[in-house]
């Protein structure tokens, strides 16, 4: 005779095991209520250690951008002229600093020297207007020719220059209104 009788039979086969498969079904479903009671009802610790839901940080988070770190600048006021160090470290430093299509290295006396014995007037023209490799006031058209005079000097005295630093120019007076003419 064959087995086929058989393939439907129960892992269960005493009355000993079915009562230990229901308490252990009962054991477990009530483990898993008791966990998930206790999950639901503790409190919950995100962000634990942190101010992140504070007024101030939540503000912070939501401002715009543009208000982090910039101020507006009025176009129509005068124009308030930069050091020659400050001039250098925004864009002469690019190329200066490294001696990049060979331009003097900064504080290289060596490289500097022919240049410096060009005198004053000669270097400030190279720089204000170009010279090879190098673009008209390094590239930055919004610098004042005094703005780019004073960076020469800058560079130039840190390699064994003795250049004056220009002065910046008086500002152009405001024109004078007519004249009333006395009345007769």
């Amino acid at each position: 005779m064959s087995d086929a009788h058989n393939e439907h039979e129960s892992a269960i086969k005493t009355p000993k095991q079915l009562v230990a498969a229901v308490i252990g079904f009962f054991a477990v479903t009530i483990f898993g209520i008791i966990l998930l009671v206790q999950y639901v009802t503790t409190d919950k610790l995100a962000g634990a250690g942190s101010n992140s839901q504070a007024p101030e940080e939540v503000a912070s988070r939501i401002a715009p951008v543009a208000d982090a770190g910039y101020t507006l600048k009025d176009a129509n006021a005068p124009k308030v002229l930069q050091t020659g160090e400050a001039i250098y470290t925004s864009t002469c430093a690019a190329c200066h600093g490294a001696g990049v299509a060979g331009a003097p290295k900064f504080g290289d006396a060596g490289s500097w020297s022919a240049r410096i014995a060009q005198g004053y007037d000669t270097v400030v023209k190279h720089a204000v207007d170009g010279l090879r490799a190098m673009p008209a006031k390094g590239g930055n058209p919004d610098l004042d020719d005094v703005e780019v005079a004073r960076a020469v000097v800058y560079m130039a005295n840190s390699s064994g220059g003795k250049f004056k630093e220009p002065a910046a120019p008086a500002p152009a007076a405001a024109p004078a209104a007519p004249a009333a003419e006395p009345q007769k």
